[in-house]
């Protein structure tokens, strides 16, 4: 069976593949294990100066497998806080890791594929990338760090918009809202992240490192919050309103929450 992340290190920088191309890269509980096992690599490995954070395929990430929840039936609740433990875990390691982390955007970021990009340090989108939170639009509750760090990247009156309403952002919207860094041809987005990566990778390590604890310090809290929202989600999968907006997602169909 193939790895669903990919870990290639070249000249000290580590390219982090989300690799089930078939399904949009939706994380599934391997994909979990995988991302975690990934990021604790790159934590690990002193040659490691700068990571970019990709997906195979056409987008970056849809968020969360809903196929693979609903298949859970009752067993939901157990299955997404077991998942969201290996996610968030992954999370704050490359959240706190000592090197850069670079998020190269293609296609689509949805979900908890938006707190993959959140948690990274920089990011570059392709000209038709799309961004949208979609979580209450099928009953669920925000994961992957996106309830903690997305207020902070966009401000709290958006992150609700974005949150509330499912609004999908163009990767130029992103960019004036400060989600991304930086839009380029969807050709280029892996290049030019990688020119970033390379860039960090030959600079003062530890002075990046500085910059990245200090920020940190300075905002407490992310961990205890990720750990809000595995509960939050496994809860809100087992409510009526989150099995059947899985439902009606899988179905094709509106979602009847009355």
């Amino acid at each position: 069976m193939n790895e669903t992340v990919l870990v290639e290190v070249r000249e000290r920088v580590a390219t982090i593949t989300l690799n089930r191309a078939e399904g949009g890269n939706a994380l599934d509980m391997a994909m979990g294990r995988d991302l975690l096992a990934a990021a604790l690599r790159c934590e690990a490995d002193a040659q490691v100066r700068a990571v970019v954070v990709t997906g195979a395929g056409k987008h970056f990430c849809f968020g969360g497998d809903l196929r693979g929840m609903a298949d859970q039936g009752e067993r939901v609740g157990g299955y997404l806080n077991e998942l969201t433990t290996h996610i968030h875990a992954a999370i704050s390691a490359f959240t706190r890791m000592r090197a850069p982390v670079i998020a190269a955007v293609n296609g689509t970021a949805a979900g908890g594929g938006v707190g993959l990009v959140c948690m990274t340090d920089l990011a570059i989108a392709g000209r038709s990338s799309r961004f949208t939170l979609a979580y209450t639009g099928v009953g669920l509750a925000p994961d992957c760090s996106t309830s903690f760090l997305l207020p902070r990247i966009v401000g709290r009156r958006r992150a609700a918009e974005l949150f509330l309403t499912n609004r999908v952002l163009s990767a130029d919207e992103a960019l004036a809202w400060g989600l991304v860094n930086q839009v380029v041809e969807d050709a280029e987005v892996l290049d030019q992240a990688h020119a970033l990566a390379a860039r960090f990778a030959s600079g003062p390590t530890e002075s990046y490192s500085a910059v990245k604890r200090l920020m940190d310090t300075a905002d407490p809290g992310l961990e205890a919050q990720m750990a809000r929202e595995g509960r939050a989600i496994a809860a809100q999968a087992l409510h009526p309103h989150g099995a059947e907006g899985v439902r009606a997602f899988l179905e094709k169909r509106k979602a009847n929450f009355d």
